[in-house]
């Protein structure tokens, strides 16, 4: 389909200059270029715009009827661009995070009021999100997970330090009923499930044991989709509980809890922040990525494309 806005800059600028040869040196095209635009336009719309004549060149009463109905509308359009240009040249507007809570908590949080003192043009909106969700269907501009969980195709940006699973359990639940020496021997005890909300199963413990990765599938008599909700039960005594050491670290530093089978639990990415694409990157989301880079990790940025 023709572009209905084709010829309508032309036509603006012939009116406003009064020749052909001045629209063309404010357009930068030839004079007939100028010319057979308008005369297309012309035709597509099926009324004269202008009359010509070989000294001169002047609107048409349609045509100045049009072009006075058009002023506003093209100004309106230029605005518009003059609006993508301050969004591409400074961090401003809202900037939509897709975060799990252990990430809000572990990173947004403790980054928040600095980064909002820092960027006063930003509006910073975070969907609170446990499901591994779509960031693009969501509506997001960019999201937050553990680097091994990461969509594909996306640019990923390491914003907090390696991560590994910790069995822990309270001391009075191993007084009671032991320590697991292998992965194996949770069979024999109460450990506490996770289900995952997005695909609503049972989380199955995960474990290297000779270099061959495993998992396993436990049992208990309590399960919930909280992180929190697992911690607390597990301090509680109800279980144990496979969980990030960096949740527990307080609890394990004090300790409140236990730590078991650590030999079979190495150590696996962290958190990153990933996008779609490195094209176009709007300044609101770099200054971000820069930020919690410096902040958390204490180094200069570094990006990868998830496999």
């Amino acid at each position: 389909m023709p572009d209905p806005l084709s010829g309508l800059t032309a036509l603006m600028t012939v009116a406003e200059t009064g020749s052909f040869t001045a629209a063309a040196a404010a357009l930068r095209v030839t004079p007939s270029a100028v010319s057979q635009t308008v005369r297309a336009l012309e035709e597509r719309v099926g009324v004269r715009l202008l009359q010509r004549t070989t000294r001169s060149v002047g609107l048409t009463e349609a045509g100045g009827r049009f072009v006075a109905r058009l002023r506003p509308a093209l100004d309106g359009v230029h605005s518009a661009f003059e609006s993508l240009n301050e969004l591409r040249d400074l961090p401003m507007g809202t900037l939509r995070l897709n975060v799990p809570r252990l990430a809000y908590r572990q990173v947004i949080e403790p980054q928040l009021a600095a980064f909002l003192a820092a960027y006063p043009k930003i509006q910073l909106d975070v969907v609170l999100d446990d499901a591994f969700a779509n960031i693009i269907e969501s509506g997001c501009d960019a999201g937050i997970r553990i680097g091994e969980m990461l969509e594909r195709e996306m640019v990923a940006v390491q914003i907090g330090p390696d991560e590994s699973s910790a069995i822990v359990g309270s001391p009075e639940y191993f007084a009671a009923r032991g320590k697991p020496k292998r992965p194996r021997d949770l069979q024999q005890h109460d450990c506490i499930n996770y289900r995952r909300i997005a695909k609503r199963e049972i989380y199955r413990w995960e474990f290297t044991e000779n270099g061959k990765d495993i998992e396993i599938a436990v049992d208990g008599r309590f399960t919930a989709n909280d992180l929190d909700a697992l911690v607390g039960a597990a301090l509680a005594g109800v279980g144990l509980a496979n969980v990030l050491e960096s949740c527990v670290r307080e609890q394990l530093a004090d300790g409140r809890m236990v730590r078991v089978l650590e030999a079979f639990c190495p150590p696996f990415p962290g958190l990153y922040l990933y996008y779609p694409s490195r094209a176009n990157l709007a300044p609101k989301l770099q200054v971000l990525v820069a930020f919690l880079q410096e902040r958390v990790m204490g180094r200069k940025r570094k990006s990868r494309s998830s496999r």
